[in-house]
């Protein structure tokens, strides 16, 4: 086996890199100090040298202005930007860009993907449903009335909603099929209601009421949904891992320097033996999230259906973020919680990460049920 990466995403890693190196995570105010949003918008200037970069682009095909890149790519950018907390829809732009250009019909992605690629359009996706816990495809309903689709529903928590052009939602049929809206932001029937979440970050409600659109806005093929969720599930796992990763070396830093006794407190046998433990949970999260995002980019064939393979890698980001943020708190003691440091941002980050898309357990289930359906010989 080779675990190498290719040229082409090294080459996307190390201009992700000259990019955010100079992104400061606390370039917006403490959400432990903030009362709603830390910023009404995402990180324009960011995005506007991320497309500069050509990193928009990097998964839409050269035929739309693109790298042709795949998931594996993307996830080794994801990984990068989340190292600074960087505050712009990345994961959300590029799956959505990636399941147009897969399923949507051809003028559609012609018209999309060239304004993608040049940062001019921004997109995002409602993944969350109407609580968090129930299937996105079911909080909206979608039917046809003569040439155009009627959508009606509710989606929460829909991350950077507010300053997207188009949204991605996802829509259950009188049939039982699922389709997928590319819906404009602003547009007749649509409401927007501002929400936050642990992260201070501005979130929205989306609330369809009589949507009316036509089929160049309508993804009705099968499978469409299935793939953006897996692509997004994957990109959040990536980026509990950049985030991790983050973490524990500030936390190897600080051990390091802060002095109990006379020694430092990293030469401490308990110390040691839980940044040990830590770096295990984030090398079982690389491991996991490797084989789940080769399983998108090569379509191999396993034991299991991909969804097996994510269920595990988001399994692992889940519960692996969390508890790596939690000893970094323990072994920070006060200095942890001081919000003059940026490690707070990061445990607020980490929480939003855990949850989404499903915490640990709505995965161990889904795992469990493919497990059913799918006995290993």
């Amino acid at each position: 086996m080779d675990f190498t990466f290719t040229e082409e995403q090294q080459a996307a890693v190390e201009a992700a890199k000259a990019i955010f190196t100079d992104v400061a995570p606390d370039a917006v105010p403490s959400p432990a100090l903030t009362p709603g949003a830390v910023s009404e918008d995402l990180d324009r200037p960011l995005w506007s040298r991320l497309a500069a970069a050509d990193l928009l682009g990097m998964v839409v095909s050269p035929e739309h202005g693109g790298a042709g890149l795949d998931p594996v790519a993307l996830c080794l950018v994801l990984r990068e930007s989340a190292r600074v907390l960087a505050r712009v829809p990345l994961l959300e732009t590029s799956a959505v860009a990636m399941t147009v250009e897969r399923y949507a019909p051809r003028h559609t992605a012609a018209e999309l993907l060239p304004r993608v690629s040049r940062g001019e359009l921004v997109l995002t996706a409602a993944s969350q449903g109407r609580t968090g816990h129930d299937p996105a495809e079911r909080a909206v309903t979608a039917r046809r009335d003569g040439t155009t689709w009627i959508l009606d529903g509710l989606q929460t928590a829909v991350p950077w909603a507010h300053g997207a052009d188009l949204v991605a939602v996802p829509a259950h049929t009188p049939e039982g099929r699922t389709v997928l809206a590319l819906l404009p932001r602003a547009h007749d029937g649509l409401a927007l209601t501002a929400q936050y979440s642990t992260h201070g970050e501005l979130l929205a409600e989306l609330r369809l009421d009589s949507v009316r659109l036509d089929d160049t806005h309508l993804i009705d093929a099968d499978g469409a949904w299935e793939w953006l969720r897996a692509l997004l599930t994957t990109g959040t796992c990536a980026l509990a891992l950049g985030l991790g990763e983050a973490v524990l070396t500030m936390t190897s830093q600080y051990t390091g320097k802060r002095e109990q006794f006379g020694h430092p407190v990293a030469t401490f046998q308990a110390v040691a033996v839980q940044t040990a433990d830590r770096y295990i949970d984030l090398r079982a999260m690389e491991a996991t999230l490797w084989q789940a995002a080769w399983r998108l980019s090569s379509a191999s064939e396993g034991a299991l259906p991909a969804a097996g393979d994510i269920a595990v890698a988001k399994i692992w980001a889940s519960e692996g973020v969390r508890r790596v943020v939690q000893t970094a708190q323990h072994l920070h003691g006060g200095f942890g919680a001081d919000t003059d440091y940026p490690l707070h941002r990061y445990h607020a980050w980490a929480k939003h990460l855990e949850l989404s898309l499903g915490p640990a357990a709505a995965h161990e289930e889904a795992l469990g049920d493919l497990l059913a359906a799918h006995p290993l010989g």
